[in-house]
């Protein structure tokens, strides 16, 4: 399969329509400074940014890491992020426990359109774990970015009383990759009709993924109405949404409507990537209120080098919000002193620190080197070989010749031997980190244990 190059709107062209990226010199680059590099280094940078942007646009961030690791990674244009120095604030035991049942519960929602979930609530997942759960309906609108997949139950005694609706994820972490690279589009919340004197928010500004979007639009209505029915007959039941990866995403916008409306949820979401800009990840935090010291009402869960959390690129136009919780050990199962809360939407003690990034920029360079293997075995022409090339749509693309001697000359900077890349950054690996929330999740298969072993373990 060939991997179309993606279109990706710039920031400065929010408001218009998407472009592609466009073919940057040294001195257009924020990523640097005189201080960061020698002319050289940016010489050799722009060459490399310029021949990959054209040819291989997942590997510009390796290619940055490469060349530059000396200097820490990205330079962020964000000022919040908490000196690495202090201690994370380590999670109570009631908070460890209710996070380690959610993923089971959302992990029962990758049963919903594969091997099924029936009712009362049968699965080959955890629901012979989840007492007193009781199934109202599941869905599942298709295989796409854009559909929707999950289920809606209540649980009782000895359970808490609660509403669950519970978000499925993707199956593949390389076609997260691809697909997280979709445009953004303006965001308007729902006019609720809920005002109760009081004035709806607004969310100046703001603009989330169109694909996220899209999949909270087309499963919206059947969600609603199933909850505002198990609302009316369970009065004194909570309302908890939970999802993973993509779903976690849909969550978030299905959480933001419902407490608009009144219903106080509370949301968990593991390995949620960035749902919208700026803009929209702040008022998602204000109507949360995530930056008052009670109980959060909305928790980010994050692992140590998954990088779906750090998808889409802020570059593009997409901004992490406040909530996150940490999980800093790499392995199954955490104790509760893995576990921390963090400060803020950009704490570099958490997901955004070294780690994480790294882990980002070797997801995408290994799903670039998917497509241009692709690509290879399809017949294309070396790119490295010629000054003119054939783009996929057909469209002759002139480069320049020291563009060309450029990328050759400092290909092994960013053409890292995977013998060199940690076993932990490699794909299968980061595929693990995006699955390892308190239980392996999104497979639902049974004969697994805590350490995440069982019918799919890391050395399969």
């Amino acid at each position: 399969m060939i991997y179309p190059v993606p279109q990706i709107p710039l920031r400065h062209g929010f408001g218009k329509s998407p472009s592609t990226l466009p073919s940057f010199d040294h001195d257009s680059l924020s990523c640097c400074t005189a201080a960061d590099t020698t002319k050289d280094d940016e010489e050799a940078l722009s060459a490399m940014i310029a021949f990959n942007v054209l040819f291989n646009p997942y590997s510009l961030i390796l290619t940055y890491f490469s060349l530059l690791l000396p200097v820490r990674g990205f330079v962020r244009s964000e000022t919040d992020r908490i000196p690495s120095g202090q201690d994370l604030r380590p999670i109570p035991e009631e908070i460890y426990n209710s996070l380690d049942e959610l993923a089971r519960v959302v992990d029962v929602a990758y049963c919903v359109g594969s091997t099924g979930l029936q009712k009362p609530f049968q699965c080959l997942s955890h629901c012979s774990d989840l007492k007193g759960f009781e199934l109202i309906t599941t869905w599942n609108t298709g295989p796409f970015l854009s559909d929707s997949c999950g289920y809606i139950a209540v649980s009782h005694s000895p359970s808490p009383n609660r509403i669950i609706v519970a978000f499925r994820g993707t199956y593949s972490i390389t076609n997260t990759i691809v697909d997280l690279s979709a445009y953004p589009q303006a965001y308007v919340p729902y006019n609720t009709g809920h005002k109760n004197g009081k004035k709806e928010p607004s969310c100046y500004n703001c603009t989330v993924h169109a694909g996220f979007f899209t999949s909270w639009q087309n499963t919206r209505s059947t969600i609603l109405d199933h909850v505002a029915a198990a609302r009316e007959q369970y009065p004194d039941h909570k309302l908890v949404l939970v999802g993973h990866s993509l779903g976690g995403a849909v969550a978030a916008l299905a959480g933001i409507e419902m407490q608009l409306r009144g219903w106080e949820p509370t949301v968990t979401t593991f390995g949620e990537p960035k749902v919208g800009n700026r803009a929209f990840a702040e008022f998602l935090g204000k109507i949360f209120r995530l930056d008052e010291n009670s109980a959060w009402r909305f928790r980010r869960v994050t692992h140590v080098y998954d990088p779906v959390p750090l998808l889409p690129l802020e570059e593009w136009g997409y901004a992490m919000h406040a909530g996150e919780i940490f999980i800093s050990k790499e392995d199954l199962p955490p104790s509760v002193d893995d576990v921390h809360f963090c400060e803020g939407p950009r704490d570099a003690r958490c997901i955004s620190g070294e780690g994480g990034e790294m882990a980002l920029a070797v997801a995408l360079h290994e799903r670039a080197s998917l497509a241009a293997d692709a690509k290879s075995q399809a017949g294309w022409a070396d790119a490295e070989s010629t000054e003119q090339h054939n783009m996929p749509d057909g469209h002759i693309s002139q480069t320049p010749l020291h563009v060309q001697e450029g990328a050759m000359k400092h290909r092994g900077l960013f053409d890292l031997p995977r013998r060199l890349i940690p076993s932990r950054y490699h794909l299968w690996g980061l595929l693990f980190s995006h699955r390892d929330y308190f239980w392996r999740v999104g497979l639902c298969v049974p004969g697994r244990d805590r350490a995440g072993k069982g019918w799919w373990t890391s050395d399969s």
